[in-house]
């Protein structure tokens, strides 16, 4: 399990105990062998894809300690500990958090510097409560706002007509880099007439090969089960096909998601939850409303020669 980050604090003073100068990356490495990190949570990222989470918090672990007076950076990416942190472990303390940070004034200035003025800034307020960095607040605020947004337009597309689904799974796979231009993969829908298939779209630019497609706009639990998986391979088998897109306002039975042809034939499942974060991803159906851009100290620009 990997550690919060305010459980990172004293043990990072300790390590620098010594008085050396100590590398950040080295103080990364030792921490997750010292708190038994698995390689597997070593990978594990945090929402935006930008860090690794366990990186994350040892940073902002030493950022609150620096920011206490507790460490100093005599050069880039490195730190020692500082008197005050001497006398800080000299007391033994128990533990080190944002709690017991705030009796000196050089942290409580970092932390009055801003205000939380609305929603964004009050789940960074939280970080120290629920053991959250600011950015995995952040994460947490985004991550609701999506699953959110992904729930409204998942109803909204159950209730479009049956012709506005189909163009917006086109439009969709087009705008996921297939078909070409939505001219040259909209001709393709309803022509086939097979049944089980529901249209056909190029998997890339140049055709070479076709996919094909079948959506259900069916209502949340109306499930799809195996059956009807069987039935489209059977249709793709009389196309000739090997490859196919199942999509479905709805989900998937056990049985259906645990089905694989026995032949060749390869299908991708995607359920409503899919369906709406890939219209997301793909800004299908929803606009940007406000941009964030997350911002840090460019390390290299104040770097000397």
């Amino acid at each position: 399990m990997i550690p919060d980050y305010q459980s990172l604090m004293l043990p990072i003073l300790k390590l620098v105990a010594d008085g050396k100068e100590h590398r950040y990356r080295d103080l990364i490495e030792t921490l997750a062998s010292e708190f038994k990190v698995t390689d597997e949570e070593r990978k594990e990222l945090l929402a935006s894809g930008n860090q690794a989470i366990f990186d994350n918090r040892v940073g902002w672990a030493k950022t609150y300690l620096k920011k206490a007076g507790l460490l100093e950076s005599p050069k880039r990416a490195t730190f020692v500990i500082t008197d005050v942190g001497r006398e800080t472990l000299a007391k033994n303390p128990d533990r080190i958090d944002a709690k017991y940070l705030r009796q000196f004034a050089p942290f409580m200035e970092f932390q009055n510097a801003s205000r939380p003025s609305n929603e964004v800034e009050e789940e960074i307020a939280k970080s120290e409560s629920n053991d959250l960095t600011p950015e995995e607040s952040l994460d947490k605020a985004y991550q609701r706002i999506r699953k959110s947004l992904a729930a409204e337009l998942l109803n909204k597309v159950v209730d479009l007509s049956p012709a506005f689904f189909e163009k917006l799974v086109v439009e969709l796979l087009v705008k996921m880099g297939y078909g070409g231009s939505m001219k040259d993969a909209g001709t393709a829908i309803g022509k086939s007439g097979d049944e089980g298939i529901d249209g056909t779209i190029k998997e890339d630019k140049l055709g070479l090969d076709i996919i094909y497609i079948q959506a259900k706009r069916w209502r949340p639990g109306n499930v799809v089960g195996r059956p009807e998986l069987q039935k489209f391979v059977g249709a793709l088998a009389g196309q000739g096909a090997k490859k196919g897109i199942f999509i479905t306002t709805s989900s998937f039975t056990k049985d259906a998601l645990e089905y694989t042809p026995r032949n060749e034939t390869k299908i991708v499942l995607i359920d409503g939850v899919h369906l709406a974060q890939l219209m997301i991803d793909s800004n299908l159906g929803c606009t940007v409303q406000q941009t964030y851009e997350l911002k840090k100290i460019d390390s290299d620009y104040f770097g000397e020669d």
